[in-house]
Protein backbone atom coordinates (compact mmCIF):
# COMPACT_ATOMS: atom_id res chain seq x y z
CA UNK A 1 0.00 0.00 0.00
CA UNK A 2 2.75 2.45 0.97
CA UNK A 3 6.03 2.95 -0.88
CA UNK A 4 9.44 2.74 0.87
CA UNK A 5 9.69 6.48 1.54
CA UNK A 6 6.30 6.61 3.26
CA UNK A 7 7.09 3.49 5.31
CA UNK A 8 10.43 4.93 6.41
CA UNK A 9 8.86 8.17 7.65
CA UNK A 10 6.00 6.34 9.38
CA UNK A 11 8.47 4.14 11.22
CA UNK A 12 10.84 6.99 12.08
CA UNK A 13 7.99 8.93 13.71
CA UNK A 14 6.48 5.88 15.40
CA UNK A 15 3.18 6.05 13.53
CA UNK A 16 3.30 2.95 11.32
CA UNK A 17 0.41 1.30 13.15
CA UNK A 18 -1.80 4.38 12.79
CA UNK A 19 -0.85 4.69 9.13
CA UNK A 20 -1.80 1.07 8.51
CA UNK A 21 -5.26 1.63 9.99
CA UNK A 22 -5.86 4.98 8.28
CA UNK A 23 -4.52 3.63 4.99
CA UNK A 24 -7.37 1.15 4.78
CA UNK A 25 -9.59 4.08 3.78
CA UNK A 26 -7.68 4.54 0.50
CA UNK A 27 -9.68 3.26 -2.46
CA UNK A 28 -9.05 2.88 -6.15
CA UNK A 29 -12.63 3.81 -6.95
CA UNK A 30 -14.73 6.87 -6.22
CA UNK A 31 -17.43 6.41 -3.52
CA UNK A 32 -20.75 8.14 -4.09
CA UNK A 33 -20.10 10.62 -1.29
CA UNK A 34 -16.79 11.59 -2.90
CA UNK A 35 -18.43 12.01 -6.30
CA UNK A 36 -21.04 14.29 -4.76
CA UNK A 37 -18.34 16.30 -3.00
CA UNK A 38 -16.33 16.80 -6.20
CA UNK A 39 -19.39 17.93 -8.14
CA UNK A 40 -19.87 20.80 -5.66
CA UNK A 41 -16.36 22.22 -5.96
CA UNK A 42 -15.40 25.42 -7.85
CA UNK A 43 -11.68 24.63 -7.70
CA UNK A 44 -9.23 21.75 -7.59
CA UNK A 45 -5.44 21.78 -7.55
CA UNK A 46 -3.43 19.49 -9.83
CA UNK A 47 0.16 18.38 -9.22
CA UNK A 48 2.32 17.05 -12.04
CA UNK A 49 5.78 17.25 -13.56
CA UNK A 50 6.67 19.17 -16.71
CA UNK A 51 8.85 17.79 -19.50
CA UNK A 52 11.99 18.71 -17.55
CA UNK A 53 10.81 16.81 -14.47
CA UNK A 54 10.02 19.95 -12.47
CA UNK A 55 6.96 19.61 -10.25
CA UNK A 56 4.22 22.24 -10.25
CA UNK A 57 0.91 22.75 -8.48
CA UNK A 58 -1.81 24.46 -10.53
CA UNK A 59 -5.43 25.41 -9.83
CA UNK A 60 -8.33 24.60 -12.14
CA UNK A 61 -11.63 26.41 -11.63
CA UNK A 62 -15.16 26.41 -12.97
CA UNK A 63 -18.84 26.35 -12.00
CA UNK A 64 -20.19 23.55 -9.84
CA UNK A 65 -20.09 20.35 -11.83
CA UNK A 66 -17.01 21.24 -13.87
CA UNK A 67 -15.33 18.41 -11.93
CA UNK A 68 -17.39 15.23 -11.87
CA UNK A 69 -17.07 11.47 -11.76
CA UNK A 70 -17.95 9.74 -15.02
CA UNK A 71 -17.76 6.30 -13.47
CA UNK A 72 -16.20 4.59 -10.47
CA UNK A 73 -12.61 5.24 -11.61
CA UNK A 74 -12.80 8.26 -13.95
CA UNK A 75 -12.99 11.96 -13.14
CA UNK A 76 -13.63 14.54 -15.83
CA UNK A 77 -12.46 18.14 -15.40
CA UNK A 78 -13.92 20.65 -17.85
CA UNK A 79 -10.98 23.04 -17.60
CA UNK A 80 -7.32 23.32 -18.53
CA UNK A 81 -4.50 25.38 -17.01
CA UNK A 82 -4.16 28.94 -18.29
CA UNK A 83 -1.92 29.83 -21.21
CA UNK A 84 0.87 31.00 -18.88
CA UNK A 85 0.51 28.08 -16.46
CA UNK A 86 3.57 25.81 -16.43
CA UNK A 87 1.41 22.69 -16.42
CA UNK A 88 -0.43 23.46 -19.65
CA UNK A 89 2.31 22.08 -21.89
CA UNK A 90 2.72 19.04 -19.62
CA UNK A 91 -0.86 17.90 -20.19
CA UNK A 92 -0.28 16.67 -23.72
CA UNK A 93 -0.42 12.91 -23.12
CA UNK A 94 -0.84 10.42 -20.33
CA UNK A 95 0.77 11.90 -17.24
CA UNK A 96 0.85 11.05 -13.54
CA UNK A 97 -1.10 13.58 -11.49
CA UNK A 98 -2.21 14.26 -7.97
CA UNK A 99 -5.38 16.23 -7.31
CA UNK A 100 -6.76 17.82 -4.17
CA UNK A 101 -10.13 19.46 -3.64
CA UNK A 102 -10.50 21.67 -0.55
CA UNK A 103 -13.89 23.03 0.43
CA UNK A 104 -12.70 25.93 2.56
CA UNK A 105 -16.20 26.99 3.55
CA UNK A 106 -16.76 23.69 5.41
CA UNK A 107 -13.16 22.62 6.09
CA UNK A 108 -13.38 19.47 3.99
CA UNK A 109 -10.91 17.98 1.52
CA UNK A 110 -10.25 14.92 -0.57
CA UNK A 111 -7.32 13.72 -2.63
CA UNK A 112 -6.96 11.71 -5.80
CA UNK A 113 -3.84 10.25 -7.40
CA UNK A 114 -3.83 8.69 -10.85
CA UNK A 115 -3.15 9.23 -14.54
CA UNK A 116 -4.49 12.18 -16.53
CA UNK A 117 -5.20 12.30 -20.22
CA UNK A 118 -6.11 15.57 -21.94
CA UNK A 119 -9.28 16.00 -23.96
CA UNK A 120 -10.50 19.08 -25.87
CA UNK A 121 -11.12 21.74 -23.24
CA UNK A 122 -10.30 19.56 -20.30
CA UNK A 123 -8.68 16.52 -18.79
CA UNK A 124 -9.74 13.10 -17.52
CA UNK A 125 -8.17 11.30 -14.60
CA UNK A 126 -8.11 7.55 -14.16
CA UNK A 127 -7.98 7.08 -10.40
CA UNK A 128 -5.52 4.89 -8.52
CA UNK A 129 -5.93 6.33 -5.00
CA UNK A 130 -8.98 8.16 -3.65
CA UNK A 131 -9.26 9.23 -0.04
CA UNK A 132 -10.52 11.92 2.31
CA UNK A 133 -8.38 13.96 4.68
CA UNK A 134 -9.08 15.30 8.15
CA UNK A 135 -10.13 18.97 8.44
CA UNK A 136 -7.06 20.03 10.43
CA UNK A 137 -5.31 23.29 9.53
CA UNK A 138 -7.84 24.38 6.87
CA UNK A 139 -8.70 28.10 7.05
CA UNK A 140 -12.40 28.69 6.55
CA UNK A 141 -13.07 31.05 3.63
CA UNK A 142 -16.16 32.15 1.74
CA UNK A 143 -16.19 33.00 -1.96
CA UNK A 144 -17.29 36.61 -2.32
CA UNK A 145 -16.95 37.10 -6.08
CA UNK A 146 -15.93 35.49 -9.34
CA UNK A 147 -13.86 37.79 -11.52
CA UNK A 148 -14.33 37.90 -15.27
CA UNK A 149 -11.38 40.25 -15.67
CA UNK A 150 -8.24 39.55 -17.63
CA UNK A 151 -5.26 38.22 -15.67
CA UNK A 152 -2.11 40.31 -15.77
CA UNK A 153 1.05 39.17 -17.57
CA UNK A 154 3.06 36.46 -15.82
CA UNK A 155 6.34 37.42 -14.19
CA UNK A 156 9.12 34.85 -14.05
CA UNK A 157 12.35 34.66 -12.11
CA UNK A 158 14.72 32.45 -10.19
CA UNK A 159 14.29 34.08 -6.80
CA UNK A 160 11.56 35.78 -4.82
CA UNK A 161 11.06 39.54 -4.87
CA UNK A 162 10.37 41.56 -1.74
CA UNK A 163 6.68 41.82 -2.69
CA UNK A 164 6.44 38.07 -3.23
CA UNK A 165 8.12 37.55 0.14
CA UNK A 166 5.44 39.70 1.76
CA UNK A 167 2.74 37.57 0.12
CA UNK A 168 4.39 34.41 1.42
CA UNK A 169 4.70 35.80 4.95
CA UNK A 170 0.94 36.51 4.99
CA UNK A 171 -0.03 33.03 3.74
CA UNK A 172 -2.10 30.72 5.95
CA UNK A 173 -2.55 28.15 3.17
CA UNK A 174 -0.49 26.67 0.36
CA UNK A 175 -0.44 23.56 -1.79
CA UNK A 176 2.42 21.13 -2.35
CA UNK A 177 3.21 19.00 -5.40
CA UNK A 178 5.45 15.97 -4.79
CA UNK A 179 6.15 12.62 -6.43
CA UNK A 180 7.63 9.29 -5.44
CA UNK A 181 10.73 7.70 -6.94
CA UNK A 182 8.66 6.28 -9.81
CA UNK A 183 7.06 9.62 -10.66
CA UNK A 184 3.62 9.04 -9.14
CA UNK A 185 2.45 12.55 -8.29
CA UNK A 186 0.57 13.81 -5.24
CA UNK A 187 -1.09 17.13 -4.33
CA UNK A 188 -1.43 18.12 -0.70
CA UNK A 189 -2.47 21.08 1.45
CA UNK A 190 -0.59 22.86 4.20
CA UNK A 191 -2.16 25.34 6.59
CA UNK A 192 -1.24 27.31 9.67
CA UNK A 193 -1.17 30.80 11.10
CA UNK A 194 0.34 33.53 8.90
CA UNK A 195 4.11 33.26 9.12
CA UNK A 196 4.20 29.48 9.34
CA UNK A 197 5.64 29.50 5.81
CA UNK A 198 8.89 31.23 6.63
CA UNK A 199 11.00 33.23 4.20
CA UNK A 200 14.67 32.54 4.98
CA UNK A 201 16.11 34.23 1.89
CA UNK A 202 15.02 35.06 -1.69
CA UNK A 203 15.63 31.40 -2.58
CA UNK A 204 14.92 29.59 0.69
CA UNK A 205 11.68 28.80 2.51
CA UNK A 206 10.87 26.66 5.53
CA UNK A 207 7.63 25.31 6.94
CA UNK A 208 6.81 23.10 9.95
CA UNK A 209 5.13 19.76 9.33
CA UNK A 210 2.25 19.42 11.77
CA UNK A 211 0.76 16.10 12.74
CA UNK A 212 -1.94 14.91 10.34
CA UNK A 213 -3.24 11.54 9.14
CA UNK A 214 0.06 9.69 9.82
CA UNK A 215 0.31 8.32 6.27
CA UNK A 216 3.04 10.86 5.38
CA UNK A 217 2.44 10.85 1.65
CA UNK A 218 4.10 14.25 1.21
CA UNK A 219 7.07 13.60 3.51
CA UNK A 220 7.37 10.05 2.18
CA UNK A 221 7.69 11.38 -1.34
CA UNK A 222 10.25 13.99 -0.27
CA UNK A 223 12.27 11.28 1.46
CA UNK A 224 12.89 9.61 -1.90
CA UNK A 225 12.45 12.43 -4.43
CA UNK A 226 13.42 16.01 -3.59
CA UNK A 227 11.66 17.82 -6.43
CA UNK A 228 8.68 19.80 -5.17
CA UNK A 229 6.25 22.47 -6.37
CA UNK A 230 4.36 25.04 -4.30
CA UNK A 231 1.22 27.04 -5.04
CA UNK A 232 0.53 30.12 -2.92
CA UNK A 233 -2.48 32.36 -3.54
CA UNK A 234 -3.55 35.83 -2.54
CA UNK A 235 -7.16 34.82 -2.03
CA UNK A 236 -8.48 38.39 -2.14
CA UNK A 237 -6.85 39.45 -5.44
CA UNK A 238 -6.42 36.14 -7.26
CA UNK A 239 -2.66 36.53 -7.64
CA UNK A 240 -0.85 33.19 -7.78
CA UNK A 241 2.73 32.27 -6.98
CA UNK A 242 3.87 28.99 -8.49
CA UNK A 243 7.28 27.79 -7.35
CA UNK A 244 9.30 24.78 -8.34
CA UNK A 245 12.44 23.61 -6.61
CA UNK A 246 13.75 21.02 -4.20
CA UNK A 247 12.83 20.19 -0.62
CA UNK A 248 14.69 18.56 2.26
CA UNK A 249 13.25 17.19 5.49
CA UNK A 250 14.92 18.66 8.57
CA UNK A 251 14.42 16.15 11.36
CA UNK A 252 16.08 18.01 14.23
CA UNK A 253 13.47 20.78 14.29
CA UNK A 254 10.66 18.86 16.02
CA UNK A 255 8.77 21.14 18.43
CA UNK A 256 6.36 19.54 20.88
CA UNK A 257 4.92 22.95 21.83
CA UNK A 258 3.60 23.50 18.31
CA UNK A 259 3.07 19.90 17.24
CA UNK A 260 5.68 20.16 14.49
CA UNK A 261 7.17 16.72 13.83
CA UNK A 262 9.93 18.15 11.66
CA UNK A 263 10.40 20.96 9.16
CA UNK A 264 10.86 21.16 5.41
CA UNK A 265 13.52 23.40 3.89
CA UNK A 266 12.73 24.47 0.36
CA UNK A 267 15.13 25.77 -2.28
CA UNK A 268 13.47 27.85 -4.98
CA UNK A 269 14.63 27.19 -8.52
CA UNK A 270 11.96 29.00 -10.51
CA UNK A 271 9.18 31.47 -9.68
CA UNK A 272 6.10 32.29 -11.76
CA UNK A 273 3.81 35.08 -10.50
CA UNK A 274 0.43 35.32 -12.25
CA UNK A 275 -1.51 38.43 -11.15
CA UNK A 276 -5.26 37.91 -11.03
CA UNK A 277 -5.00 34.41 -12.55
CA UNK A 278 -7.35 32.84 -9.99
CA UNK A 279 -10.87 34.07 -10.84
CA UNK A 280 -12.29 33.19 -7.41
CA UNK A 281 -12.12 35.95 -4.82
CA UNK A 282 -12.40 35.01 -1.17
CA UNK A 283 -13.13 36.95 1.97
CA UNK A 284 -11.01 37.12 5.11
CA UNK A 285 -10.05 33.76 6.63
CA UNK A 286 -11.22 32.17 9.83
CA UNK A 287 -8.05 30.38 10.91
CA UNK A 288 -8.25 26.76 11.93
CA UNK A 289 -8.62 26.12 15.68
CA UNK A 290 -6.08 23.32 15.23
CA UNK A 291 -3.30 25.72 14.30
CA UNK A 292 -0.55 25.83 16.93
Amino acid sequence: MFHPGELAVQQRLGQAGIADRVGRSIRTGIPAVAADFLAEQPMVVLAAADAAGRLWASPLTGPAGFVHAIDDTTIDIAALPGDDDPLLDALTGDIAVGMIAVQAQRRRRMRVNGTARPRPGGVRISTEQVYANCPKYISRREIRAVSAGQAGPARQGTELTAEQGTMIAAADTFFVATADADGHADASHRGGNPGFLELLSPTRLRWPDYRGNSMFMTLGNLAVHSRCGLLIADWSTGTLLQLTGRAEIVWDTADLTTGAQCAVDYTVERVIERPGALPLRFGAPELSPHNP
